[in-house]
């Protein structure tokens, strides 16, 4: 049955991996959104506490934010709808899409072995996929999976799971973290203007709704 044609559409929050190795990113997107979301935002200042008192406000660069959320998996409705992937492997294709975004690549491990077993002395350690959190169109972050939870709640007769919580656990990677030449980098930096665009829209609406005057150097009001 069709919702109601007035009714807004729906945008369903994601993550994807892109692997420079790999032409298909790896998309996942939440089944549902969830209900919350867990931000904590950290300033970066550049004033210990026995530091100059002159140094008080200055920042070093942008906060580091980390996020934390929880996302339910269920196969239920392709179940239903004898969906060939949801019956042959329940959820186990997203599970293995999100787990993969912490792994490196089997091909480069394979590699990195033969050159160990030849006498190569410095390895480069694999890079993870560039990972992006997607929740509407002012976040699109680019990210570091730091923790990573899997609660399985239902199998199928093949103990495949058809039902899972998942507890992630973000770290927002800004310019503080990426050379300039990645693209993580200016993704950020418009992140971060257009969270400037907004605060200046929260100021000018507050403004005109209390009648107050601009502030400049001391408070002044409009009465």
């Amino acid at each position: 049955m069709s919702g109601f044609p007035g009714s807004p559409r729906l945008v369903k929050g994601a993550i994807v991996g892109i692997d420079p190795f790999n032409p298909l990113a790896s998309i996942i997107s939440f089944q549902y959104n969830p209900d919350t979301m867990t931000r904590q935002i950290e300033a970066q200042t550049t004033r210990s506490d026995d530091g100059d008192r002159g140094e008080a406000l200055r920042l070093k660069g942008a906060p580091v934010e980390t996020i934390s959320l929880d996302v339910e998996i269920d196969a239920t409705d392709q179940l239903e709808q004898a969906n060939p992937l949801a019956v042959s492997s329940g959820i186990y294709p997203q599970l293995s899409a999100l787990e993969m975004l912490v792994y490196p690549k089997s091909s480069l491990v394979i590699a990195n072995t033969i050159l160990l077993a030849v006498g190569t002395i410095e390895i480069i350690p694999p890079a993870a996929p560039f990972t992006l959190f997607i929740w509407g169109p002012q976040r699109v972050l680019p990210v570091r999976i730091s923790t990573f939870s899997i609660t399985e709640e239902a199998y199928d007769v093949n103990l495949n799971p058809t039902r899972a919580r998942v507890q992630l656990g973000l770290r927002v990677l800004s310019y503080n973290d990426l050379p300039i030449t990645h693209p993580g980098y200016a993704l950020f930096l418009a992140h971060q203007v257009a969270k400037e665009t907004m605060a200046t829209l929260n100021t000018v609406g507050n403004a005109s709704a209390s009648g107050s005057l601009s502030f400049s150097g001391g408070v002044s009001t409009g009465m």
